[in-house]
């Protein structure tokens, strides 16, 4: 128990130390995640500020600084408390005999470092996508996910909000699929984290971006609206899941974009009970949902 305790407080001050370098600048710019965040944040912003897809949105929308809050909470905070736990799993995974390479099906150690990092983006955003899904199917995961959708007004750092439970649950799954490609991630991985936080807050950002042909490959703000819709398409729990590539939805039948106006109303039935703050939005998905509340797709019109 002592080997696993050493872990827990190794890996927790390791992450406190070098999230305080990274505030310091005190790490290399290309890991420097929370500068990154802020950087990619501030730029998305203001592309929201000089081309606003809704006009009549607010340059601080609705929630907008408890978004701010949920992006540093979810990619820090909750990050430095949960890294301690992933790495006591590791040390007992690694008792029981199970290695980074035990799921291998293929090691792109020694692939060019353009191939490297291609394979790495695409294998962990269908491990998104394939996870996105799960949260939209099963009950118990949308209530989690409900966080996500009680978004009522979109905007870039709508990107991270979302519940620390989630976390829970794609990284085992991101893990598994660094297993899968050798138990082994880039040595210039950081580009392809970086590109998939820009991507992600590019979908959530009031910016009307298409990527014209290229929207068959890459998720965009117009489908992503779509996905946070509150009125869906009869009998379906979800469309357009997306996280950077819109392909997958295109492969296996998600995608829906009826039209691109913006104007659409997003949550979901029964978010008007949906809690407003920080606190009780992370705990409602220990709660009973109400009777009341429906699943998505239930309703054929919008409110009103």
């Amino acid at each position: 128990m002592e080997k696993y305790l050493d872990a827990f407080a190794n890996a927790f001050s390791g992450t406190v130390t070098w999230t305080w370098k990274s505030i310091l600048f005190e790490v290399p710019w290309y890991t420097n995640y929370f500068w990154g965040l802020v950087a990619i944040s501030l730029v998305v912003w203001l592309l929201e500020i000089a081309f606003p897809w809704r006009k009549n949105q607010a340059i601080f929308r609705r929630d907008f600084w408890l978004d701010a809050f949920y992006m540093f909470f979810n990619f820090f905070i909750f990050a430095i408390v949960i890294s301690g736990v992933y790495k006591m799993l590791e040390v007992l995974f690694k008792d029981l005999g199970i290695t980074a390479k035990s799921l291998a099906i293929v090691d792109i150690s020694a692939w060019p470092m353009w191939a490297q990092l291609l394979s790495f983006f695409i294998v962990l955003d269908f491990v998104q996508w394939f996870t996105h899904v799960l949260l939209h199917k099963f009950p118990v995961l949308w209530n989690f996910h409900k966080v996500h959708h009680s978004v009522k007004e979109m905007g870039f750092a709508a990107h991270l909000r979302y519940h620390w439970m989630e976390n829970i649950l794609y990284k085992p799954l991101k893990v598994f699929g660094v297993m899968i490609l050798g138990g082994f991630e880039p040595e210039q991985a950081y580009i392809v984290h970086f590109a998939a936080i820009s991507i992600g807050h590019l979908n959530h950002a009031n910016i009307k971006l298409t990527w014209g042909p290229l929207k068959y490959v890459f998720n965009n703000p117009v489908m992503h609206l779509y996905h946070h819709a509150y009125t869906l398409p009869k009998g379906s729990f979800g469309v357009n899941f997306g996280i950077s590539l819109s392909l997958w939805d295109y492969i296996f039948k998600t995608n829906y974009v009826p039209e691109d106006s913006g104007t659409i109303e997003l949550g979901f039935p029964g978010d008007e009970d949906f809690p407003q703050d920080f606190i009780h939005q992370n705990l409602y998905g220990f709660s009973k949902p109400k009777k009341r509340e429906r699943i998505p797709g239930a309703r054929l019109n919008p409110r009103g």
